[in-house]
């Protein structure tokens, strides 16, 4: 699959872009575990240009992450071509462009899924950071704002036409947040137009390997992303590129936490490697009986040696031979 002038292998796997979720260390975990692609957390274009920290903090990327986006989001031509440019200097891979987020803080500024009420006023944006950069620009987005307004394969074709490289498809609207099902139907349709000659990556409800091969199979997309399913699983990856979905003992859990401990705590520093990981514990404990109360007890946890020995004692106390 060719993103551009990017090659990746065909049916490639992408891990998501998630706000508060997939900052560095979490990326690096899901690279080790088989994700051919990754994106920063998605980046304000005003921010950017503002030289505010908590945003230029996110485009920050190691040469061991690549290939990997930053994504940026925005409503004002100027601002957002004036990002992609700053983005650039940090040697992405490429420029994904948010136009599919459906949170009220974003929307309510006109930013992420608010620009499918407007594809004029998208693509527009689009177009213009397409010109000011050397790298491909891609955009994630959606069906649409609601079932009244479905209008993903027009965008599609309008995108292609201004020279986006790719888009990827959460297959649900705006409307419908993350609650029901992915509507697939709309991605296997899009395959189907002769017309879209980019490459098309498939994102909603990939949790396992029957989900991701039920994908491919139905819908025919060049690539999947996966978002909420790696939470706490970063092994999804490996499992789908194995056909194997194999269970993680808690010695499994256990290790894999204390790698991403220390990748945190060596990118952010101690204190905010810890915070940074109290988000992840339940998720990576969630098939584990009985687990309340060491989940609790991480939460609570404030030294990486601590951590760490809390971790330890988790194994010493479990049979590691069983998977739960």
């Amino acid at each position: 699959m060719n993103i551009g002038t990017l090659y990746l292998p065909n049916t490639s796997l992408f891990l998501a872009p998630m706000e508060g979720v997939t900052d560095q260390a979490f990326r690096l975990i899901c690279k080790q575990h088989g994700a051919d692609m990754m994106y920063t957390e998605f980046v304000s274009s005003e921010g950017l240009i503002r030289d505010a920290a908590k945003s230029t903090n996110k485009i920050n990327i190691l040469k061991q992450e690549k290939p990997i986006g930053i994504q940026i989001f925005g409503n004002n031509v100027t601002s957002m071509c004036q990002a992609a440019s700053i983005a650039q200097k940090h040697n992405p891979s490429l420029i994904d462009i948010n136009c599919g987020c459906p949170v009220r803080k974003v929307v309510s500024k006109g930013c992420g899924a608010a620009l499918l009420l407007d594809l004029d006023k998208l693509v527009s944006i689009v177009e213009e950071v397409v010109k000011c950069v050397d790298v491909p620009v891609t955009v994630k987005t959606r069906l649409g704002w609601d079932d009244q307004s479905i209008n993903i394969e027009t965008l599609v074709l309008r995108l292609q036409e201004v020279g986006v490289s790719a888009v990827t498809i959460h297959a649900r609207t705006r409307q419908q947040m993350y609650s029901g099902n992915a509507r697939w139907e709309y991605l296997s349709k899009i395959k189907k137009n002769k017309n879209i000659k980019i490459p098309i990556i498939g994102n909603g409800d990939i949790r396992t390997i029957e989900d991701a091969k039920k994908m491919i199979k139905e819908c025919r997309v060049d690539g999947i992303m996966i978002g909420r399913g790696a939470i706490g699983n970063p092994w999804i990856f490996e499992n789908i590129k194995n056909n194997n979905e194999k269970s993680k003992t808690v010695n499994d859990i256990c290790k894999t936490i204390k790698e991403h401990l220390e990748l945190a705590c060596n990118i952010l520093g101690e204190k905010n490697g810890i915070l940074s990981l109290r988000k992840h514990y339940s998720r990576y404990f969630y098939s584990i009986s009985h687990s309340k109360d060491f989940r609790i007890k991480l939460q609570t946890l404030t030294s990486k040696k601590n951590i760490t020995e809390c971790l330890n004692n988790i194994i010493d106390n479990y049979d590691c031979k069983k998977d739960y």
